[in-house]
Parts: C-alpha cells; sequence; structure tokens
C-alpha cells in the first residue's frame, strides 16, 4: 500500500468519511429500492448517517445534506454530496451518469460542473438553479428547471432497475413506459433527408 493510499485511508477511518472522490466507486450504487424513499426519489448515505440525509430530504424550508448523502430520481443518475470546501462551485455535489445492469453498476461519467447525461442536459446547469435553502436538490417548486418524466414513468424506470428484484408494473406504469420509449426512439427521416 503506498504511504498516500495509507493516509487517505486512515484519514478516512479517523473522520468517519467516505466520501471523498476517490472513494466513491461503482461499488457505492446499488438498487435504488434499497435506498430511503423520501416523495418520489431515494437518498442514501455512504457514511451510513441515513437518518441525517432524510432528516434534509424531509426538511420543510430546505436543508444542506450531510456529507456523504447519495440523492438518486432514476437509477442511472446520482448525485453524492463530498466533505464542505471539496467543490465550492456545486456546493459540494458530484454527479454521476451511471451504467446500471443485473451486474450491478459502473460509472459511466462522474464530475461536477461538467457531466452531461445521456439526453444531453448537463446536470449542474439544472440544479444550480435550485433556491440556495434546497441545496441543489430539485423538485416541484425549488426552482430548477422541469424533467420531461411523469411521476408515473419516473415510478416506472425504478421499479425496472435491473440491479432489483424483479416487480411488477401497473398497466399505467406499463404504458407509460412505452410511451417513454417511443419519445426516445430515433426519429425515422424519409429519403430527402428530411
Amino acid at each position: 500500500m503506498t504511504m498516500l493510499l495509507r493516509f487517505v485511508v486512515l484519514a478516512a477511518a479517523l473522520t468517519g468519511s467516505v466520501t471523498h472522490a476517490a472513494e466513491v466507486g461503482d461499488d457505492s450504487f446499488r438498487c435504488i429500492r434499497d435506498m430511503t424513499p423520501v416523495r418520489g426519489f431515494y437518498v442514501d448515505n455512504l457514511n451510513g448517517d441515513v437518518a441525517a440525509t432524510v432528516a434534509a430530504a424531509n426538511a420543510e424550508g430546505g436543508a444542506n445534506y450531510p456529507a456523504g448523502s447519495v440523492v438518486q430520481l432514476v437509477p442511472g443518475e446520482a448525485m453524492v454530496k463530498h466533505d464542505a470546501g471539496f467543490s465550492p462551485a456545486t456546493r459540494d455535489w458530484e454527479f454521476f451518469e451511471l451504467n446500471v445492469s443485473a451486474q450491478g453498476t459502473t460509472i459511466g461519467k462522474r464530475g461536477f460542473a461538467d457531466v452531461v447525461n445521456r439526453f444531453g442536459g448537463n446536470c449542474f446547469a439544472c440544479h444550480v438553479k435550485a433556491e440556495p435553502r434546497w441545496d441543489m436538490v430539485c423538485e416541484q417548486g425549488h426552482g430548477c428547471d422541469p424533467i420531461p418524466l411523469t411521476a408515473t414513468m419516473t415510478r416506472a424506470i425504478q421499479k425496472t432497475d435491473p440491479r432489483c428484484a424483479t416487480v411488477a408494473l401497473t398497466a399505467e406504469e406499463q404504458e407509460a413506459l412505452q410511451t417513454l420509449q417511443r419519445a426516445m426512439a430515433p426519429k425515422e427521416t424519409d429519403a430527402a433527408g428530411g
């Protein structure tokens, strides 16, 4: 073990903090439905302080999330809160695009102000619009741009996380997924290229 690695491990052990960027890896992310649900999204805490993360998520007037917090709306995207001062521009949040399968999770993209998701949206550009009291977490009424997913679509996507045990979708959720798949399908062009 290198001296630097020993120092990082020792520092994490002494502070209880595991939210240094190098320590957030593929195994930091699991079945979304094994996390704690809060109003349609899910939270966890990599430092084990799930209660503090849930308290921040449920604070009526907003709150700063503790280091180690993980926030996910859908299985393929996440945000992780690092220690104070880690990334002042993003209020210490790091954004992740995740590749999920029955075999687990791999991080596709990660970063602070520069992560663009698979739909072409910059994570930070949306989350920075949240009123400061919401600590960059987007929900209706927080100031962020609306996303093109209905609540039913979101529930269906969460239920179909391949890392989780299979659960049945309602007829409404099945239709919502079909609608979403049609909307995401490449558009056909005519022979003239239009």
